[in-house]
């Protein structure tokens, strides 16, 4: 099933997520639901609250860069009640855009490398450093989970000159090409 992305203004993309353990119903069937879903959406992650879910989960597929960063050639991980614990001091900008947010791309700036804990798809333990284009979209899908949005990283002065794009999105006033709620 390809699940329908929620859309900024939600307040599912800003509440808190709980975790969850192995008897999460349709555990299996969920994950291959949301990389359907991401898939269909053309992104590279795809976080739980995403689509209507406040749980600690999220997916990546970074093998559409694979050609940019070798790294990213076949990473497709699923994250389950992930812990980044510690970031790098060097941070780098990178223009992000975010499913929930169509339309709209702006310079981002994060740390460039990653300490993070996580369970995957089997429940299986990890402890991992992360770094360059794979730990930028674990950064932003893990802010989803925090309750945290891309454009919240942004300036106060970047944010209110988005406003009105921001507004437009609540309003319902956008076009992507996927399917929305």
């Amino acid at each position: 099933m390809i699940y329908p992305i929620v859309i900024y203004g939600s307040q599912t993309l800003r509440n808190q997520c709980e975790e969850i353990g192995p008897d999460y119903p349709e555990f299996k069937k969920l994950i291959e639901d949301m990389f359907l879903t991401l898939a269909e959406a053309e992104g590279v992650g795809l976080a739980a609250p995403q689509i209507g879910k406040n749980i600690r989960l999220f997916i990546v597929d970074c093998t559409p860069w694979g050609e940019e960063e070798e790294e990213c050639r076949d990473y497709k991980r699923v994250f389950v009640n992930p812990e980044i614990y510690a970031a790098s001091e060097q941070t780098e900008l990178f223009n992000e855009g975010c499913l929930s947010i169509p339309g709209l791309h702006e310079d981002v700036r994060r740390p460039v490398a990653i300490r993070i804990r996580y369970l995957d798809e089997n429940f299986a333990e990890h402890d991992e450093e992360i770094d360059g284009l794979r730990a930028r979209v674990i950064q932003h899908e893990y802010d989803h989970l925090e309750g945290i949005v891309f454009t919240d990283r942004l300036s106060p002065l970047r944010r209110n000159l988005l406003k009105g794009k921001l507004q437009n999105l609540t309003k319902g006033r956008y076009r992507c090409a996927y399917k929305t709620k």
